[in-house]
């Protein structure tokens, strides 16, 4: 099972430029989570700080019951074990080819035989698509490609807590939607803390159990998914639909002036562009596929949502709560084709992306 991550009062800068200040939050054990807000606000930064690759000047990053900014360095290297990172840009080492870039934590973190090694990787290319170009270096391929390289890479070691930098970057709809899948899959098999940094609205809504968001240099929010997709806050709402009036502008901070020159273009009724989807509605979320198990965070997640639906106004609660009713139907529905249909003789892996390449993988 995935261990809890504790942020407490986190405050990171760069020089007199500050990211963010007193982030505080906690991604529960073996759950999904998803971290949202404008290019620049220092998502990845986040994520670094959380693996000790970025030192904060404030707060606390308590893994597995250690402080990671207070740690020794071989206490680090230890805490580092329990991770599976997918960076931004797939981070891989340009003069090895996918298989050895791959096989690295195996050689790196355990004394595995080189042919258990090539099992495991072998397996893992193949979960993501990449059969066939194991032999390539990173600059022959894709950048599609070389992010599902970096994802093959993150789950060699069955991790207990993954984190996803933007993991639809570079890929076409198609394959995001199999990553997707994937990170459902694996969740429900090894009970892993994911935390996903996306941009992908459509991610945001259906794969994880939590969602947070940063914003001016602060956590707007976090909680689960619920919460976000009904919040009423001008910046969630403006987000979420993809719409340039409001609060986030082409520069963060929106100047007054640019401000009412857009209300005065809302109130004419001229467009500001963002999707006119009913955001009050929840999208049941994303279930793993027929054969796999269901995932134990289901349980967890719902009891926490259920604690709060009296907090709640109104309209979001009834969402809510129709929500959760046509979830509870989803997997009602799933169990009975598993029980009739995907029984004994279903695979146990999670469904690999498609093999290849497209034109949009680029």
């Amino acid at each position: 099972m995935g261990v809890e991550v504790s942020v407490e009062g986190l405050t990171k800068s760069f020089g007199s430029q500050n990211i963010w200040r007193d982030v505080s939050l906690t991604l529960p054990s073996g759950e999904v989570s998803a971290l949202l807000g404008p290019s620049g606000t220092g998502k990845s930064v986040f994520l670094k700080t959380l693996i000790g690759l970025l030192h904060p000047e404030q707060g606390s990053v308590i893994i597995d019951g250690t402080d990671i900014t207070k740690c020794s360095s071989k206490e680090l290297y230890e805490i580092r074990k329990l991770f599976g990172v997918l960076f931004q840009d797939g981070a891989l080492f340009g003069s090895m080819s996918l298989y050895d870039n791959i096989a690295f934590p195996l050689r790196e973190h355990t004394k595995k035989k080189e042919d258990n090694i090539r099992d495991i990787v072998m397996e893992k290319i193949d979960l993501v698509g990449l059969t066939g170009a194991e032999d390539k270096l990173p600059g022959e391929i894709s950048g599609g490609m070389r992010k599902r390289a970096g994802l093959a890479r993150a789950l060699v070691l069955d991790p207990e807590i993954i984190l996803c930098d933007e993991p639809d970057s570079g890929l076409d709809p198609v394959r995001t939607a199999y990553i997707s899948q994937l990170l459902i899959d694996i969740n429900a098999q090894i009970d892993a803390t994911i935390l996903i940094v996306t941009h992908n609205i459509n991610i945001a809504r259906t794969i994880p159990d939590n969602i947070g968001m940063l914003f001016r240099k602060e956590l707007v929010m976090f909680g689960p998914r619920e919460v976000l997709l009904t919040s009423e806050q001008p910046v969630v709402k403006q987000f979420l639909s993809g719409d340039r009036f409001g609060p986030i502008g082409m520069s963060e901070e929106k100047d007054f002036a640019v401000a009412e020159q857009e209300a005065q273009m809302q109130a004419a009724g001229i467009s500001g562009g963002g999707t006119k989807d009913d955001f009050s509605e929840i999208i049941p979320q994303v279930q793993p596929n027929p054969g796999q198990p269901e995932r134990k965070a289901i349980e967890r997640h719902r009891r926490r949502v259920v604690e709060l639906l009296p907090t709640l106004p109104a309209n979001a609660r009834e969402a809510v709560e129709r929500g959760m009713a046509e979830e509870d139907r989803i997997r009602a529905d799933n169990r009975s084709r598993d029980e009739f249909g995907f029984g004994a003789d279903a695979p146990t892996a999670p469904l690999k992306v498609v093999a290849g390449q497209t034109a949009t993988d680029h």
